[in-house]
């Protein structure tokens, strides 16, 4: 018997849906039983106390019980007040996030949801909006970016076009023009061929008239005399000696014959060779005769007399006179001439070399300090580093892909499209181009890079010249 005075209300906790610790099994996710704490049986009114009656299990009673425990329980509860009938149950239903499904309290197996999200049609109605807010935002912004992206295409599209026309005009136009010089350059030594060849078939006919006369004077001479020495009597053959004598003067010619070799070697010698030679000359631009300028060269670098060849000196630095133009960490050294216009081409021999840098710098790049060789700086080259690696020195490095050690550096500049291509120039194979809107004037830059103690890298780098 207890005291009416000593009763305890009935607690029920609201379920903490990411407690998964509370789950049981046949559970939904986030849904906690609720708990009530054992009690007996207590009747408390007007302070009397009554005995505990005989109870007995309720099956039915325990089926709603057990039905309600699958569902979290502040979604049955919130259900109650929301009026969303199912077809067969006048009854609110829920929402299985998990599933993106609706729920029915009293059709729906609970076990077909175990695990599940389950919550209320207001509560999901929120969640789903937020969802599909966040994914509208996600999709307006893959549209722009796809918008974008098409317009980017499209104007690569019209440009690549463009200059696919346009290349397509030049090489044709460089083309022709090399046929056009090779068909004028034919035409040129057929007709010199032809005078040649009239000229010394006229002098051959000339002497074959000339020595067929002649020698029809030797027959009739020969004729003469054998029918002179045919006569046997004396007094009658000396009677006609001076007859005889008249008769073959002029029918004597000495064989004296003078002849120039048809000029065969002029058409048959390294017939390609000298025609490269003449075509050469209205090649441009042409390996140009480049100089360095001894006034920027860093104090270790060592120039040849012609300017055209520069080391790295192992010895202390050489006694130069400093000058704003010079470099005093980094060893480089920039060409004699700037080019603000036009096009131009030069090769630098890098052969057996490790290390070195080639390209072409601004008139106003800084020269003091250490120095980042970049465009944003105004150098825009390309380095072999590491022995046999290559890269441009973008930002970061591009690595270029070289199949074999480059011997011969080729650089080519076209100061009016802001281009400045680097080529392997023993075969002409392409290894980067920069298009940039250069500074207005531009000089070649060289760095042979340190040499070492171990002998690596102490070949110069060689501006070539072609001398023809």
């Amino acid at each position: 018997m207890h005291s009416i005075n000593q009763r305890k209300p009935v607690s029920i906790r609201k379920p903490n849906r990411t407690a998964a610790n509370s789950r049981k099994k046949g559970r939904f996710e986030g849904a906690n039983r609720t708990k009530v704490k054992p009690y007996s049986y207590i009747a408390r009114k007007a302070n009397k106390t009554f005995a505990d009656p005989l109870l007995s299990p309720s099956l039915k009673l325990s089926n709603i019980v057990e039905r309600y425990s699958a569902f979290p329980l502040d979604a049955i509860l919130n259900a109650q007040r929301n009026s969303y009938p199912c077809k067969d149950h006048e009854k609110v239903k829920l929402f299985c996030l998990s599933d993106k499904s609706l729920v029915c309290f009293f059709c729906d197996e609970p076990a077909l949801h175990e695990q599940h999200q389950v919550t209320t049609i207001d509560e999901a109605f929120e969640e789903i909006q937020r969802e599909m807010r966040e994914q509208l935002a996600t999709l307006q912004d893959s549209e722009v970016g796809h918008t974008e992206a098409l317009k980017l295409l499209q104007r690569q599209l019209t440009e690549t076009k463009s200059s696919a026309k346009s290349l397509r005009a030049t090489i044709g136009e460089a083309f022709e023009r090399l046929h056009r010089f090779l068909r004028e350059r034919q035409k040129s030594m057929l007709e010199e061929l032809e005078a040649d060849t009239a000229r010394t078939l006229s002098d051959i006919e000339h002497k074959i008239q000339r020595y067929s006369q002649q020698l029809r004077d030797v027959t009739e001479g020969i004729h003469i005399l054998q029918e002179r020495l045919g006569e046997t009597h004396r007094h009658g053959f000396l009677e006609g000696v001076a007859l005889t004598s008249e008769r073959i003067k002029g029918k004597i010619h000495e064989t004296n014959l003078t002849y120039e070799d048809f000029p065969t070697s002029k058409y048959m010698g390294p017939l390609q060779y000298s025609i490269w030679k003449s075509l050469f000359q209205d090649i441009s631009p042409v390996p140009a005769a480049l100089t360095l300028d001894p006034i920027t060269a860093h104090q270790r670098l060592i120039l040849s007399d012609d300017c055209t060849i520069v080391a790295y000196g192992n010895l202390h630095p050489q006694p130069l006179q400093d000058s704003p133009r010079r470099f005093d960490v980094e060893v480089s050294v920039l060409g004699a001439e700037g080019f603000a216009a036009g096009t131009h081409y030069w090769e630098v021999m890098v052969s057996e070399k490790t290390q070195w840098m080639i390209g072409v710098a601004g008139e106003t790049v800084a020269r003091k300090g250490s120095i980042q060789i970049q465009p944003s700086r105004g150098f825009y080259c390309i380095v072999m580093h590491d022995g046999n690696q290559y890269s441009a020195c973008t930002e970061p490095w591009t690595r270029l892909n070289v199949r074999s050690k480059l011997e011969k550096v080729g650089v080519y500049l076209d100061c009016p499209k802001g281009l400045l291509v680097f080529y392997n120039a023993d075969d002409m194979s392409w290894l980067y181009t920069y298009r940039e809107k250069f500074p207005a004037k531009l000089y070649p830059y060289f760095s042979p890079g340190q040499s070492h103690a171990n002998g690596k890298n102490v070949q110069p780098l060689r501006i070539n010249t072609v001398r023809l």
